[in-house]
């Protein structure tokens, strides 16, 4: 059974900083790309930081310099540091486990950041 169960929201100030951890089981997660989306309350939801099988990482533009996305194979499991948060992080973030035209995803966990 795929689970991807995510872990580390939380209410923070900003300027505050989270660790988010998204612990994978079912599959060869190391055969997979892995991304991080949110949704913040009335939008879409959208990509924030992915991390492909190989190690290479991309990130939206409203993130880079403050997140950081990594994974640890030996865990299944994939990170996102959020340093120097903004109310706008303000989201449900989502963990996503991507592999050619396979897409497993999170419940998610919410992110809540007070100015």
């Amino acid at each position: 059974q795929v689970q991807l169960v995510e872990s580390g929201g939380g209410l923070v100030q900003a300027g505050g900083s989270l660790r988010l951890a998204c612990a994978a089981s079912g599959f060869t997660f190391s055969k997979y790309d892995m991304h991080w989306y949110r949704q913040a309350p009335g939008k879409q939801r959208r990509l924030v930081a992915g991390i492909t099988s190989g190690g290479n990482t991309n990130y939206v533009d409203s993130v880079k310099g403050r997140f950081t996305i990594s994974r640890d194979n030996a865990k299944n499991t994939v990170y996102l540091q959020m340093e120097s948060l903004m109310p706008e992080d303000t989201a449900v973030y989502y963990c996503n486990a991507f592999l050619i035209v396979t897409n497993y995803w999170g419940q998610g966990t919410q992110v809540t950041v007070s100015s």
